[in-house]
């Protein structure tokens, strides 16, 4: 268990309008994803590797 705090951001692909997810890297083995629009609604939290397989096959979008 630990006692760090998230330190949220979103992608810098994101328009800052609102409309995306936050999530914050700086929790050891996990990663946890917010909705901006509702905040407080809680959030998902990923293992690490599984965010990063995730974000690897998001990236790829344009080429499938």
């Amino acid at each position: 268990m630990t006692t760090d705090s998230p330190r949220w951001f979103t992608s810098s692909y994101s328009s800052n309008g609102g409309a995306c997810v936050e999530v914050a890297t700086n929790i050891p083995g996990t990663v946890p994803v917010r909705d901006t629009k509702d905040r407080e609604a809680g959030t998902l939290t990923f293992r690490a590797n599984s965010w990063s397989v995730f974000v690897q096959f998001a990236s790829q979008k344009d080429t499938l």
